[in-house]
């Protein structure tokens, strides 16, 4: 019985002694997961403190990303603009350029026209002195050569339409000079001092009639007309340059 108790106590006393060890085990068990866990709850603190501090980087990125697009499409739309804005500076300046080109042209066409009017009556009057004499009544006005003669020499004493045998070799020369000049416009006016207009258009229309007729002077080109002479009677053929022409080339011109 003794020994009963005795294996007894001693049974619970290894009990007792390993209940302890594995109290002593599980508490310690206890504190190294409570580390653990502590560790892995650091852990993952830091975890979403970094996810976090990563988070506000990638907006502050993407924001730095969406400014730099948009200065990007604003510098892109200037540069377009400006291009555009370039080329079309170029074009107006090219068109200008070809305007002035233009200009340049018509006004030298006009510096001709008249250097060749000029020239023309140069060469009229050369040949006027040639043809006639060096005595013939010839002169320059306003761009014009006028030839002149007394009207009593083709109509006794200034009257009648028709002109005398003896004036015939002068209006025959002064044909020559018409026909050696056949871009030149021809008037013929009769001027006396009676004021009978209509006598002095048949007269100036009577020598224009010769020219033509008898000494082949393109009609076209003659104008007859009558004008007052104020104190002096005679008969002016003038010969100028065809004006008309000349301005319907300027007016050519500026249109275009």
């Amino acid at each position: 019985m003794i020994r009963f108790f005795l294996c007894s106590a001693i049974f619970f006393v290894g009990l007792s002694n390993v209940q302890a060890q594995k109290k002593s085990e599980l508490i310690e068990q206890n504190q190294d997961l409570k580390y653990k866990l502590d560790s892995i709850s650091r852990m993952v603190s830091t975890s979403q403190r970094n996810e976090k501090l990563a988070n506000q980087r990638s907006d502050e990125y993407q924001s730095q990303v969406t400014e730099l697009q948009d200065a990007n499409a604003t510098l892109m739309k200037n540069l377009n603009s400006f291009a555009a804005l370039s080329s079309q500076n170029s074009e107006n300046i090219n068109k200008t350029m070809d305007a002035l080109e233009r200009k340049e042209k018509q006004l030298k066409g006009v510096t001709d026209a008249v250097a060749s009017n000029d020239s023309t009556a140069v060469v009229i009057l050369t040949n006027a002195k040639q043809v006639l004499g060096e005595n013939a009544k010839v002169g320059v006005s306003d761009g014009s050569v006028v030839i002149s003669e007394k009207l009593d020499y083709f109509f006794t004493d200034g009257v009648g339409v028709n002109p005398s045998s003896e004036s015939k070799g002068w209006i025959e020369n002064v044909a020559k000079v018409a026909n050696a000049n056949p871009k030149s416009v021809i008037t013929i006016a009769s001027l006396n001092i009676t004021g009978e207009m209509n006598i002095a258009l048949q007269q100036a229309t009577a020598i224009a009639s010769i020219l033509i007729k008898d000494f082949g002077v393109n009609g076209e080109r003659i104008v007859a007309v009558a004008q007052d002479g104020g104190l002096r009677e005679s008969l002016q053929i003038k010969f100028q340059p065809d004006y008309k022409a000349f301005y319907d080339m300027a007016k050519g011109d500026v249109k275009n």
